[in-house]
C-alpha cells in the first residue's frame, strides 16, 4: 500500500497546483493574468454587494438609488422567491419534499450503505411522493394547482423532474440503439436523431401552444405536465448519446469474460456491462443535468413563474421601482442560486467518482 509522503493530501496538492502555475512561461503568465483580474473585480464586487449594500429596511425607500445591492428587496419578497405563489399554510409540503429528497442525496452519499437501492427508491418513489405532496388531492392534503406553483420550488421541479425521468428513458434509448433488432435500432435512432436536431424553444411552444389543438373537445393537460414532457423528451436524448459513449468505453473483453462465465445477454448488462458503463458516464451525465437546470429558465416564456419570472416581476412592481439597482440585486441572487445548484451537482458527482476509484483499487491493494 502507498505510504504517505511528506507532501501527501491537501498540503500535496497545493504543492502541486503552485507548481503547476509556475512550471512554464505560458502558465506563470496566465496565473499573473488571473490574479490581476481577482485584483481588478473582487474587491469591486465585494464593495457592490457587501460594503456599500443595503441590508435593513422594510421598503424601496430603504434601498437609496445608488451603484449597490438591495437586499432589502431579497429579504421581502424571499417567501415569494421561494415558493411563488402557494399557498403560505401548505407551504411546509414543499420544505418536506424537500428535507426528503436532501436525505436521500445524503443517504447516497453515505458509505457502507446500499446506495444502488437508495438511488431507485430516490429516483422512483421520490417523485411520486413529491408530487403527492405538492399537488395534494389525495390523503387529505388540500389540493394545489400547478399555476399556483413558482419560484425557486417549480425550477428544482421541472429541474429534477425532468433528470429523474430522462436518465432511465436516455438509458433505454442507448441500450435499444445498440439492439440486434433492426426495427428497435432504427427506432431509437430516429427517436433520438429527431429530439436532438431541433431547438427546445420550438418543442416547448408545440407542446404548450399547438398539442391542445390535438386534442379532443373537453380534455385538458396541465401545462406543467406538458412542459415536464417535453423537457424530459428533449434531454432524454442527450442523456442516450451519453450513455452511448459510455457503452462505447467498454471492450469487447468485458463481453467476451461474462460469456466465459455463462452469463446471459441480460445478465452481462445488468452485471457486468452497466456498472461500467454508468461509472464512465458520470461527467457527461452531470454536464447535462446541470444544462437542464440551467434551460429551466425558458420556462418564463410560457407564462410560468419560474424563480427568474418571480424575480422580474417584483423588480417590475410599481414600489420597487427605485432605480436599477433592485433589478440588479435579483439577477444576481439567482445567478447564485443557480451557481450554488450546479456546483452542488458537481461536487457529489466528484465525490462519487473518487469513492467508485477508490471501490476499484481496494481488491487490487488487498491482494498485495
Amino acid at each position: 500500500m502507498r505510504q504517505a509522503g511528506p507532501y501527501s493530501g491537501r498540503v500535496g496538492a497545493l504543492r502541486r497546483f503552485l507548481g503547476s502555475c509556475v512550471a512554464t512561461p505560458l502558465n506563470l503568465a496566465l496565473t499573473v493574468l488571473v490574479l490581476l483580474l481577482i485584483v481588478a473585480i473582487v474587491p469591486a464586487l465585494v464593495e457592490w454587494a457587501v460594503v456599500d449594500a443595503a441590508w435593513r429596511g422594510t421598503s424601496s425607500a430603504d434601498c437609496p438609488n445608488r451603484d449597490a445591492a438591495c437586499w432589502v428587496f431579497v429579504r421581502l419578497r424571499f417567501g415569494q422567491i421561494l415558493y411563488g405563489g402557494y399557498p403560505a399554510a401548505e407551504r411546509w409540503r414543499v420544505d418536506l419534499a424537500a428535507a426528503l429528497a436532501l436525505a436521500g442525496l445524503v443517504l447516497m452519499a453515505a458509505p457502507r450503505l446500499p446506495r444502488t437501492l437508495i438511488a431507485a427508491l430516490l429516483f422512483v418513489a421520490g417523485p411520486v411522493i413529491a408530487a403527492i405532496l405538492l399537488a395534494g388531492g389525495i390523503f387529505g392534503l388540500a389540493r394545489v394547482p400547478s399555476r399556483d406553483w413558482g419560484g425557486l420550488t417549480l425550477t428544482l421541479v421541472v429541474a429534477l423532474g425532468t433528470i429523474a425521468f430522462a436518465i432511465p428513458l436516455g438509458l433505454g434509448l442507448a441500450i435499444a440503439r445498440r439492439s440486434a433488432l433492426p426495427v428497435i435500432r432504427w427506432l431509437a435512432v430516429a427517436f433520438i436523431e429527431l429530439w436532438r436536431g431541433v431547438p427546445l424553444i420550438p418543442v416547448l411552444f408545440m407542446a404548450v401552444i399547438m398539442f391542445p389543438l390535438f386534442m379532443p373537445a373537453g380534455v385538458e393537460v396541465d401545462t406543467l405536465i406538458r412542459v415536464l414532457v417535453a423537457f424530459i423528451l428533449f434531454n432524454a436524448a442527450s442523456m442516450a448519446e451519453v450513455f452511448r459513449g459510455g457503452f462505447q468505453a467498454i471492450p469487447q473483453s468485458q463481453y467476451e469474460a461474462a460469456a466465459s462465465l455463462g452469463l446471459g445477454p441480460w445478465r452481462t448488462l445488468g452485471l457486468v456491462v452497466l456498472p461500467q458503463v454508468v461509472k464512465v458516464a458520470i461527467p457527461g451525465l452531470v454536464n447535462t443535468c446541470v444544462s437542464v437546470t440551467k434551460e429551466t429558465t425558458v420556462i418564463l416564456i410560457l407564462g410560468l413563474a419560474d424563480l427568474l419570472a418571480v424575480i422580474q416581476a417584483g423588480a417590475a412592481d410599481p414600489a420597487w421601482l427605485v432605480g436599477d439597482q433592485i433589478r440588479s440585486t435579483g439577477y444576481f441572487f439567482a445567478g447564485l442560486v443557480f451557481w450554488s445548484v450546479c456546483f452542488s451537482m458537481s461536487r457529489a458527482a466528484r465525490r462519487l467518482e473518487r469513492r467508485r476509484r477508490r471501490d476499484d483499487a481496494a481488491p487490487l491493494i488487498a491482494s498485495r
